[in-house]
Order: C-alpha cells, then structure tokens, then sequence
C-alpha cells in the first residue's frame, strides 16, 4: 500500500470528503495543521485509536492530543475552569494544548487519553478545523511520524516516512508555526498554570492573558500528562550536539542568527534557522533543517546555541529531546 496525496488548494473538497471517508472507516489519515502534520483518527474509537499506535509504533503510555473545531465541541468531552476558558477564548483556534478533566459521560476513549482523567484538547486552524467539523467528532493527532523522530512540517515528509503504512496524506503545503503546540495545565484550586510542554504559543504570551507567570518543571515527570514529555524525541538518524562553537570535519552545522562557527567550510551541511536572527522562523524552519542534516549523512548535527526567549524556549526544548540520550545509551 502506497498513500494517495490530495492537496487542499487543488481539490478542497475532496479533501475534506476523502479524509472523512476513510476516518469513518477507522483508519488514520495524515492532515496538515499550523503546527506540524498530523496522523489523526476518530478519538471515540479504540480500533482507530490503536492504528495510530501501530503506525507510529508509539508507547501506549504517551497520550494523544484530541482535536475539536471549537470550545462548544471542547465541552462536549472536558470540563473548564474559569483560567481555561479564556485562554481557549482567546487563543483558540491556534497552538496552545490545554489539559482538562474528562467529563464523566466523555466519550473519548480510554486509549487515546493513557488511562489519565484528563485529556489534552487543542482547537488547530484551517483544513484540520473544517475536517473535524465535517467529521463531527474530536481527532486524535499526534505528529504524523515514526515515535520519538523529527515531527513532519510538509506532506513530502509523511509520505518518506509513512507512506507505505498510510491510505491517504492531505498536503497543505509547509506547517507555518513548525514546532507542535504549547501544553498547558491550569490548578483549578490555586490557579497556578503549569507549563508542560512550550511550543508554537510563547509562555509569555499565556501568562499576559492570564495575569501570571507560567511555572516551569525542574526535574523529570514523575508521570507522563502529556505528548513530547519522554526525555529522548524528536531525534533524527544522526546524534545532536548542542551548543556548538566549532564543528568538527563532516558534522552538519545548523546554526541562527549568521553565528560564526569554527570549521564552518569544513562542515558535511551549512544551515541557518534564520540568518535575520527570527525565533518564528527558525521555529518553522527547525524540523525541516534537522531532516536536512540527518540527510547529509554526517553521523552528528552540531547546533549553535539559541536564545531560550519566546519562541527560542520551544526550539531548545525541541532540541533538547533530540539530544537526549537513545534506548540503550546512557
């Protein structure tokens, strides 16, 4: 089996129509978001839940992110409180997570959700909001990629890595944030507004609206809450070095903001997240780049470092994981 393609800007409609057919059939299809490309199924439905696993060859103890078309839909599955409510209001539809408590009646499956009483909701933007409209219930979407390897921004990326294992990949062009959503988690009783993983909606963003600053973890999970919290992912083939100031002869070289680097000439690739020194577009252009420097066939990425401000703290944290020692490695 080999992925058909259909692209949104020439056939809109079938692309909605197909993606729902095959959804209905209790397959994954693989849907560009704001974010990064998606593999969503139906998020009531253990069957469909399951295939998202087995595509991905993803742990069942890594929950997913269910996607609604709008807070009324959201409701439908969780129960907000007051904090959580205005910031859906205010940056939904867009790349903030929020997670929730299940309603008691929610209709989301236990499999998408690890077994956890609560369930991360995000509202995505364009094709993927009009999809889950059409199909009338919430998706559940990780990234659209082999577990714990570089997330996908364009369908080319699906469909090298999973097009044997797909029916069908919606190509909207590139992902313009780049970088998965910003997961949050707000304490009903104190209000306290825990930052469980940054991504493509800046902290500072979150805290200007909610009136305080958002709190950091200093150490490891004790339970995985949500996607993109496992020490070691979104890695490519190739080892990542962080922080670099030199490279050492055919490494890949990613670099920001036209940062010198010793041995530069030497280097197996040359990239720079933005020469103009632009968290945002370094934000798209990271995932992208990585597949760039695993394709080089250099055995190691060396990476300058990048401001951890805004947008620069989804970036690092991305990277991070991409550096973070494999299975079997110490």
């Amino acid at each position: 089996m080999t992925a058909e393609i259909i692209n949104i800007t020439l056939e809109p409609q079938r692309a909605i129509s197909e993606a729902s057919r095959v959804l209905h059939d209790g397959f994954p299809v693989a849907i560009p978001t704001e974010t990064v490309y998606g593999l969503a199924a139906d998020a009531t439905r253990p069957e469909a839940i399951s295939r998202i696993y087995e595509t991905k060859g993803r742990p069942q103890f890594n929950p997913l992110i269910c996607h609604v078309c709008d807070i009324e839909m959201a409701e439908r599955y969780a129960v907000f409180d007051p904090a959580s409510r205005k910031l859906a209001e205010t940056f939904w539809p867009g790349p903030l997570t929020i997670v929730l408590p299940l309603r008691k009646d929610s209709a989301i499956h236990p499999l998408a959700t690890a077994g956890l009483e609560t369930v991360g909701l995000r509202c995505p933007e364009g094709f993927a909001n009009d999809l889950i409209r059409d199909f009338g219930r919430p998706l559940a979407a990780p990234s659209a990629n082999t577990s714990g390897r570089v997330s996908p921004t364009a369908a080319r990326h699906v469909m090298e890595d999973l097009g044997d294992k797909l029916q069908l990949i919606i190509d909207g062009g590139y992902s313009p944030v780049g970088v998965e959503s910003t997961i949050i988690r707000v304490d009903p009783e104190t209000g306290t507004i825990l930052l469980l993983r940054p991504g493509g909606l800046a902290a500072m963003h979150i805290a200007d609206v909610a009136g305080r600053d958002l709190e950091r973890r200093s150490g490891p999970a004790a339970i995985i809450e949500a996607p993109g919290m496992l020490a070691s992912h979104y890695a490519p083939g190739a080892t990542v070095r962080l922080d670099a100031t030199a490279i050492e002869p055919g490494e890949a070289l990613i670099r920001f903001g036209g940062q010198p680097v010793a041995g530069a000439e030497k280097a197996a690739i040359d990239l720079d997240l933005s020469p103009s020194a632009d968290l945002a577009q370094a934000a798209a252009n990271l995932f992208e780049y990585l597949k760039r420097a695993d394709a080089s066939g250099a055995s190691s990425i060396a990476v300058t470092p990048i401001p951890n401000e805004g947008l620069g703290e989804a970036i690092n944290d991305r990277l991070g994981r991409a550096a973070a020692p494999r299975d079997g490695e110490e």
